[in-house]
Order: C-alpha cells, then sequence, then structure tokens
C-alpha cells in the first residue's frame, strides 16, 4: 500500500547536514592524513650507513682438532592442533517493505525489552507509517492517522479556576508510558534495530519524493523540532473554541504543533524525551 497524502503535512525539503557528515569527514582526513605518512615514510631514501670492516677467519691447523662423540638427540614430535573454524553466523535476510510489518513489530518489541509495547503498535503498514510520521514531525506537525503507536485511552482534561481554564496538570499523566518507554530504552539495542532496519525506513521514504536528503537526515530534523519546543513550568491557560482548546499565550499558540504537543505532555516528560534524543544523537553520530 503506498503513503496516503493526506496522511502527510506539505513537504519543506529543507536540507540539512547530518550529524554524521562530520564524523564522517573527520574520520577520512585521519585516514588520509594516515596514508599520507605511511606513503612518504616508504618513499624516503634510506641513510647510508659507514661500512663495517670484516674480520679474516683464524688459519686451519694442520692436525685436526680431536672432538667427543655427539650424542643423538630425541626429537619428539607435536601433533598439530587442528581448530576448527566457528561456522559462520547467518543474518536473517530483511524482508521487502511491503512484507515487513511482522518483521518491524517483532524487532520494535525485542528492542522494548520487556516493556508492554506491541499492545500500542498500529500493525498495518508499520515501517511507512514511521517515516511518514517521522516526515510530519520534522514540519513541526502532529497527524494521529500517520502514527505508528495508538494514543492514550485518557482524555484531555481542564481545571477552571476563578473564571479562567487552565491546562489540568494531571492531563500530562496521558504520556507517562510514552516518555517512560522512550527514556527507558536502551540506547545501544535502539541504535541497533535502527541501523538494521534502515534498508526498510529507506525504501518507505524513498516513496515521498525526496531526492535532496535521506530519512536519517530527516530524522535529525525532527529531533531538532522536538529539542527546540520549550519547556513550561507555570500554569498554562487555554481559551476554549467550540470544541478545541487554544493557549491563551501566543508565543505558545505560534508553536508548531510538534511543540505544542510536547507542551501537553508537561515539563517532566519533555524532559525524559529531550534526554533520551540527546543520548540517541549522541549514538548515531559515534
Amino acid at each position: 500500500m503506498q503513503v496516503n497524502q493526506n496522511d502527510r503535512a506539505t513537504p519543506h525539503s529543507s536540507r540539512a547536514s547530518g550529524s554524521n557528515a562530520g564524523v564522517i569527514g573527520i574520520t577520512i582526513a585521519v585516514l588520509l592524513a594516515g596514508a599520507g605518512y605511511f606513503y612518504f615514510s616508504a618513499d624516503k631514501a634510506p641513510e647510508v650507513e659507514a661500512p663495517i670492516p670484516v674480520q679474516l677467519p683464524e688459519p686451519v691447523p694442520e692436525q685436526p682438532i680431536e672432538q667427543e662423540p655427539i650424542e643423538e638427540e630425541i626429537v619428539e614430535v607435536i601433533e598439530p592442533t587442528i581448530i576448527e573454524a566457528p561456522e559462520p553466523e547467518v543474518v536473517e535476510p530483511l524482508p521487502t517493505l511491503i512484507e515487513s510489518d511482522d518483521f518491524v513489530a517483532q524487532k520494535t518489541v525485542e528492542m522494548a525489552d520487556g516493556m508492554k509495547i506491541e499492545p500500542l503498535l498500529v500493525k498495518k503498514d508499520i515501517a511507512r507509517q514511521f517515516v511518514v510520521f517521522v516526515d510530519n514531525m520534522a514540519q513541526g506537525e502532529v497527524i494521529r492517522k500517520a502514527s505508528p503507536l495508538k494514543g492514550p485511552k485518557d482524555k484531555f482534561t481542564v481545571s477552571e479556576i476563578t473564571n479562567k481554564t487552565y491546562l489540568n496538570p494531571d492531563s500530562y499523566h496521558r504520556y507517562d508510558l510514552y516518555a517512560n518507554m522512550v527514556s527507558d530504552m536502551n540506547d545501544e539495542q535502539l541504535i541497533n534495530t535502527y541501523k538494521e532496519l534502515m534498508p526498510i525506513f529507506d525504501e518507505a521514504f524513498a516513496e515521498l519524493g525526496y531526492s535532496d536528503m535521506s530519512f536519517d537526515e530527516r530524522m535529525q530534523q525532527a529531533f531538532e523540532m522536538i529539542l527546540s519546543a520549550p519547556i513550561i513550568e507555570d500554569p498554562i491557560e487555554l481559551s476554549s473554541i467550540s470544541v478545541n482548546y487554544q493557549f491563551v499565550d501566543p508565543k505558545l499558540e505560534a508553536l508548531p504543533n510538534v511543540q505544542k504537543f510536547m507542551v501537553r505532555m508537561g515539563p517532566e516528560n519533555s524532559r525524559k524525551i529531550k534526554t533520551a534524543i540527546r543520548k540517541l544523537q549522541q549514538q548515531m553520530a559515534n
């Protein structure tokens, strides 16, 4: 199934240099410097040392010198130890994008390492949903239809105080499960799974039509969008329009939807997610 274009935000293809680019560039520079060192060392003319005088052997005596009989040495033959080569590790081939749902779900559950993430997975076009969700986040949008995870069951609530409406801090806990999952995941295992599934994600990302960036670069843009969200400790006043609520503070209301979503998750959950993302960025840059 191809990507439903209605689930995508209007694409803005602003290319950002990936965090890996600098590391790769430095690594290549170091390798070239090392290669140059050995290259020029090999071509350097060797230094000429002073000749060493040769000593002539002593004259051989006319009478042969009597020698003691040489005892025959017994040589013990040691059989060589045969070391069996280890069997090559069987690498499981990746499925195609269209057949990847079960595989991606299995890898996600393994990556969660005991956390109950399986009931939250939307087990249909998981890779495509994930890629579109990241693409939307990079543009500041959150479109729930494209989310690879199901949303929280608890409803959003507000508090009425002195004729004003405020975001109820209890609503922050709707997202505790998601923030804790992101925070508690093993970084190394998460990166390894991400790299293993990268060919599938790249195939799904190619369907979106971008020609000037990779999915990894789009992921970095999504990370930066999340990290730029403010953390609000004070009560947040809301105004109601029809069945929806808006932030009274014009600066908050002007934020991209992803950052508004982070604000609604509460300061503690926002910190957990930001800390996890910074650690991931460091891992991906290594």
